[in-house]
């Protein structure tokens, strides 16, 4: 391939090719001529190369282009300076082949280690078919590449844009068919992309909506509009409907003329069945507005039923309605619309609820054919032609005054939202059938909510007010002209501007911000405390546009804790200096608080939040047995929330040493009545037990004398009666004798048992019926009776002598002729009373005929009025009775 040479000036290329000398043919190149000086400034990246890729000669442009300095470039390996091994091998390779190469496209790594895309224009200069070497221009393209790869990116994520777009989007010509769509679309419609492509727009339209949409697009593609709007509904493959709203765009040619236009579409059922559903709502709202409105003015029950039929048929959309009212126990028919005489007179009385029913709830019959009625009261509905009926009770004060019914021509299911709405007319039927109580309450609404002192203000999620009531004016001091349209900052303290952009945050994400306690700023320039509670605002689409606020003042709550606060501590000061051991616990046993002296009873110092029930380290019973903690008293008071009296136990402190003590736990209640732990009191008793062991050794020696007189006496009077002469003074005597002997068994029941103020009623009793049988014949048989219940010890002697009197009684008059016979003695307790009964087989007698002549009922009686009870008798059976009312005495000790 011939090839032509640089002139001679330039390459020196005639010695060149004499020689064949490199180093020569470089000498010749770097002769000075014109075009040389062209070759080393011109204004592209000039360089030759050596078949072996050695670099000959560069100019300044390439030089600059990668930063090297002649003596670094010069004289290297081209393939040193190509970022990409394979590309240069491919470029070498094709000039050895003698190939012209024309914009190759390679990266060249400059001397700052950077990459220069550049284009490649290279060819072999040859003398006599003999390669000498190769020419290359050297064009920097990096921007050029990098605004391709941009483009690129940019046209591939518009595609990805376009197709995964939320919408559907079409490219239509001028006779609407599709030239492309997206897959939204695809999705909306239920078609595949290749059913689509081709076909018109109009096809999937609703025959209804084609003509209005197609007569905009012919003036979109006249050119008469560039773009329009359109809702519409279309027809998806399945057959269902779906509204969208069509925006329809223009794109143009050079010279203005339509070339396709790009239709988006919306999808807004949602919307619709919004708006439809809230239409109905409003519908229905109306018809309850209208409803108040007309009882408000209503003047006669007339007024009252006519706003109320007209209520029900607006609000549920039924043909015919009618009221029926609760007279007795039958209802009927008080005003009515579209029925028959006939109608009535057939189910009038009918109700589903009866006047005792508590909460009841309306009934709905969507298809009359198909429900489960009497035969008659069926014939009776379809024969008026009802095809569906709703039953709705009118309630007023949780009292059933009557119902309403909704007829419909055809089966109709009511939803929910109609249900609601039927008991809304039926609540105000209600009202307005007691109108007079309905103006009071309202006027007490109307009052709560004029002398209602909160705060309630609304603005955007910049913090700018929109809406300002009364309550936010008298709490702040502002007015609403002063206040909506500014910043709500303005009633912030400085130091709590932070607090701001917190709460629109918290808004901005959904949340509720409650009872937020914070200080805000009044107009006079004093701070108030308030409590916040701020809600996130919503428009129809459920975007959150605001926040609206309510404030409370605080500054009474403040001051009230800050009281508490002064009080507890004064509480705990006063429980440190009481010298009783004294601590709290929570409503799970853990402890909260001890003083000084639990301190010093526990011998330990207790662990708060860790030691449960007690402050002790071990519990014991007076008897000497192992006392658990969940067990103490303090545990039972928070399990059965009730105070814990007269217990007593053994704490033992760590050192071994052992304190009897009264504990006094009694539960702490809120203000709702619930547990919140417990308070407890532990009474050193340790000098009290020394002083009741001195107590019981006097009370034991005492005792002992007691018993001796009396059985000196009881023996002097026995003697007595045996040596009298007078049958009259023995019989005295002799029953002196026998109520001694009893007094003297009462005596020793008292001071056997450890309590000091009560006695047990069933040793009592056999020790009282014992020794009368002593005195009885041998035939008689006694049978006693008694509860497990304590009384207090001064009834004890006017007892014993009760239950003797009524013994001798029975023994004289309730036997048989032979004398046997079975006398039954018994102490019972019922609720707070306590009856003591003797009955015998006797014949039994009149209190009142005997009394004169009967020293001993005398006594009984005397004794009873003692003791603050009632004496009765009774015939058949013969049974004397006494009741009182005593209970026994706390005396501090463990049961």
């Amino acid at each position: 391939m011939e090839q032509r040479a640089l002139p001679s000036g330039i390459s020196g290329a005639s010695s060149l090719e004499r020689t064949g000398n490199v180093e020569a043919d470089r000498a010749a190149l770097l002769s000075g001529s014109e075009l040389e000086d062209f070759f080393e400034n011109a204004a592209v990246a000039l360089h030759i190369v050596a078949k072996d890729g050695t670099i000959l000669r560069a100019n300044r442009a390439e030089l600059d282009l990668l930063g090297y300095p002649p003596h670094e470039y010069i004289g290297r390996n081209i393939r040193e300076v190509h970022a990409d091994p394979a590309a240069i091998e491919d470029i070498l390779g094709r000039l050895s082949q003698y190939e012209n190469i024309q914009h190759y496209r390679a990266r060249l790594r400059a001397r700052d280690g950077s990459a220069r895309w550049v284009e490649i224009t290279s060819n072999v200069r040859t003398a006599g078919g003999r390669f000498l070497n190769t020419r290359c221009i050297t064009i920097d393209v990096t921007e050029k590449v990098k605004a391709e790869e941009l483009l690129r990116e940019q046209e591939q994520r518009l595609a990805l844009t376009y197709n995964s777009a939320g919408v559907g989007i079409v490219e239509a010509d001028a006779e609407g068919r599709l030239l492309r769509v997206n897959g939204h679309l695809c999705h909306l419609l239920g078609y595949a992309q290749e059913e689509l492509i081709g076909r018109p727009v109009f096809d999937w339209t609703y025959p209804a909506d084609v003509e209005a949409d197609r007569a905009r697009y012919r003036q979109q593609v006249a050119g008469e509009i560039k773009s329009y709007a359109i809702e519409k509904r279309f027809v998806r493959k399945d057959g269902s409907l779906f509204w969208a709203v069509v925006t329809s765009s223009s794109v143009l040619d050079r010279n203005g003329k339509f070339r396709y236009a790009v239709r988006v579409q919306h999808d807004v059922s949602e919307r619709k069945e919004i708006e439809a559903a809230l239409a109905r709502r409003a519908e229905e709202q109306a018809a309850l507005h209208q409803l108040t409105e007309m009882l408000q003015h209503a003047h006669t029950r007339h007024d009252v039923y006519e706003a109320a039929l007209d209520a029900i048929q607006r609000g549920l959309r039924c043909e015919r309605a009618s009221v029926l009212l609760l007279e007795g126990d039958r209802m009927k028919f008080v005003a009515w619309r579209g029925l028959s005489d006939s109608y009535r007179d057939a189910v009038e009385g009918h109700s589903p609820w009866s006047a005792s029913d508590r909460d009841p709830q309306p009934i709905c019959i969507p298809d009359v054919g198909r429900a489960n009625l009497p035969s008659s009261l069926r014939q009776a509905i379809q024969t008026e032609g009802i095809g569906a009926v709703c039953f709705v009770p009118i309630m007023e004060g949780g009292r059933l005054l009557g119902k309403f019914m909704a007829y419909f021509d055809e089966p109709h299911d009511c939803p929910a939202e109609e249900i609601e709405v039927a008991r809304t007319i039926a609540r105000q039927l209600g009202f307005g059938l007691e109108r007079f109580r309905a103006q009071i309450a309202t006027q007490r609404l109307a009052a709560i909510v004029e002398s209602s002192h909160d705060a309630i203000v609304s603005k955007d999620l910049n913090g700018i007010v929109a809406t300002w009531n009364a309550g936010a004016e008298r709490l702040f001091g502002y007015t609403a002209a002063e206040m909506i349209g500014k910043s709500i900052t303005t009633i912030i303290p400085k130091d709590r501007l932070n607090e701001e952009p917190l709460i629109l945050g918290r808004i901005r994400n959904g949340e509720l911000v409650d009872h937020f306690e914070t200080v805000r700023r009044r107009k006079d320039g004093t701070l108030v405390d308030i409590s916040l509670t701020i809600s996130p605002v919503r428009d129809a689409s459920g975007r959150i546009v605001g926040a609206s606020k309510i404030a409370r003042d605080i500054t009474d709550k403040k001051i009230a804790e800050a009281k508490i606060q002064d009080s507890q501590r004064q509480l705990e000061d006063l429980l440190a200096a009481i010298p009783a051991a004294i601590y709290t616990t929570d409503r799970n046993g853990k402890i909260t608080y001890f003083n000084e002296a639990a301190v010093q009873l526990a011998g330990r110092t207790p662990v708060i939040g860790t030691d449960e029930w007690c402050v002790t380290w071990k519990l014991y019973c007076p008897d000497g047995t192992p006392l658990p903690h969940d067990q103490c008293p303090m545990a039972v008071s928070l399990r059965e929330g009730r105070p814990i009296r007269g217990y007593e136990a053994v704490a033992e402190r760590p050192d071994g040493t052992r304190i009897p003590f009264i504990p006094y736990p009694t539960p702490m209640r809120d203000a709702a009545g619930n547990i919140t732990g417990a308070i407890n009191m532990l009474v050193d008793v340790s000098e009290r037990k020394q002083a009741e062991t001195q107590q019981r050794i006097l009370l034991d020696e005492l005792n002992h004398r007691v018993k001796n007189n009396m059985m000196m006496l009881k023996s002097l009077l026995s003697v007595a009666a045996r040596t009298s002469k007078s049958s009259e003074a023995r019989a005295v005597l002799d029953e002196a004798s026998k109520r001694v002997a009893t007094m003297a068994a009462a005596q020793r029941v008292l001071y056997d048992t450890p309590d000091a103020v009560n006695f047990g009623a069933e040793p009592f009793l056999g020790a009282v019926c014992e020794t009368a049988k002593q005195m009885f014949p041998p035939a008689v048989q006694l049978v006693c009776e008694v509860d497990p219940i304590k009384l207090p010890n001064d009834i004890a002697m006017p007892l014993a002598l009760i239950i003797n009197e009524l013994l001798i009684n029975a023994v004289k008059y309730g036997l048989s002729a032979n004398g046997r016979g079975v006398i039954r003695v018994s102490i019972r307790r019922s609720d707070q009373d306590v009856s003591v009964q003797v009955e015998d087989e006797g014949h039994g007698f009149e209190l009142n005929s005997v009394r004169s002549s009967s020293s001993g009922l005398r006594l009984v009686e005397g004794l009873v009025r003692q003791i603050g009870g009632r004496f009765e008798v009774k015939r058949h059976p013969s049974r004397c009775t006494v009741t009182f009312s005593q209970m026994p005495q706390e005396n501090g000790l463990a049961p």
